[in-house]
């Protein structure tokens, strides 16, 4: 029989392993576009609230306006965005999708929908529910952990490890 503790830590690693599978699987997609990841965050940006600026696509993005330019200035090289005059402010421009942009967005979004099918359809409704009931906690679980952790300037894997020496 195995412990709890055992258990936790094949479940993360189950975790982890699907991880790093989904990421180098979104990492071959987009390279077949040309697209990084950051890129494709700015445009899934664009296709869900529509032309920005962008200052609006970095506070979005949570990074700096100069990081947004450098995207920007790549995607406009791709031919998956202009910028455009913006309506009322003269000195500002919207970041806007390109009919290619557009398709390309639009295409992986069927993607999404076809992996989500092709992952879960076989699945019974209990079993789907009791997933995303565990998969709802630990994201809440994680996003305290990691809260915690970036007001201490650690991780919440270097957290939880300090936390478990203390208490032992």
């Amino acid at each position: 029989m195995t412990s709890p503790s055992s258990r936790r830590t094949a479940a993360l690693d189950q975790i982890l392993e699907i991880t790093v599978l989904l990421h180098d699987d979104m990492t071959r997609a987009l390279a077949r576009d040309g697209l990084t990841e950051s890129r494709t965050h700015l445009l899934w940006v664009l296709l869900r609230q529509g032309p920005a600026t962008q200052r609006a696509l970095a506070d979005a993005l949570r990074v700096s306006a100069r990081n947004v330019t450098g995207l920007v200035d790549g995607l406009v090289a791709g031919g998956f965005v202009t910028r455009e005059p913006h309506p009322q402010d003269r000195r500002a421009t919207h970041v806007t999708l390109t009919p290619h942009g557009e398709e390309v967005m639009r295409r992986m979004a069927g993607e999404h929908e076809r992996l989500a099918r092709d992952l879960f359809g076989d699945l019974t409704d209990r079993q789907f529910a009791g997933l995303t009931a565990g998969l709802e906690h630990v994201g809440e679980r994680l996003r305290v952990l990691v809260s915690a952790a970036e007001g201490s300037g650690t991780s919440a894997a270097g957290d939880a490890a300090r936390t478990t020496e203390e208490s032992s």
